[in-house]
């Protein structure tokens, strides 16, 4: 492989795991708000009308800046059925066709969420609720992660390449 893909994939490796990283510790964060809601309520008998919503974005964040970290350790979930009696060749080339599917649906899907990002920036879309949030943090946070998958995807296709030619990528 030439040696602007291989930085290419050691970059993009490296910022995911970080970024996953770091969405790990977002669950304590999760757990601090929740901990705070359940004893101002108890305690105090005052509810936060901001937590219920706080807590679902928060638990957004994680799982979608978490996603392109799990692919990269290939925890997502697969069929086992076939794939597992391939050689490493075989199953290189399996996941490189298909990898391509994935990341068609990713460019469709960034689309979409860069529209709709900008869409809530510039007419400051707000939640409905009693606490009205704004939406474009929890969108740009959506938008971010959706690209970090597909770069993920981009090295994952790279690594299958490499692999399928009998020469991984370290």
């Amino acid at each position: 492989m030439p040696r602007s893909i291989r930085l290419f994939v050691h970059f993009v490796d490296a910022l995911n795991y970080r970024v996953g990283r770091f969405a790990m510790y977002l669950f304590f964060v999760l757990g601090a708000v929740l901990l705070a809601s359940t004893a101002s309520r108890l305690i105090l008998g005052v509810p936060i009308n901001w937590a219920l919503e706080m807590s679902q974005f928060i638990l957004s964040a994680y799982y979608l800046l978490g996603g392109a970290y799990t692919m990269q350790l290939g925890q997502h979930v697969r069929m086992d059925l076939i794939y597992d009696r391939l050689s490493a060749r075989k199953r290189a080339v399996t996941d490189a066709v298909t990898i391509l599917f994935v990341i068609f649906y990713l460019i469709v899907l960034f689309g979409g969420a860069v529209s709709s990002t900008n869409y809530a920036i510039v007419y400051g879309q707000k939640n409905y609720s009693a606490w009205s949030p704004p939406l474009w943090p929890i969108k740009v946070v959506m938008t971010v992660a959706i690209l970090l998958m597909l770069l993920q995807c981009v090295s994952a296709f790279f690594k299958d390449v490499a692999i399928a030619r009998g020469k991984p990528i370290a």
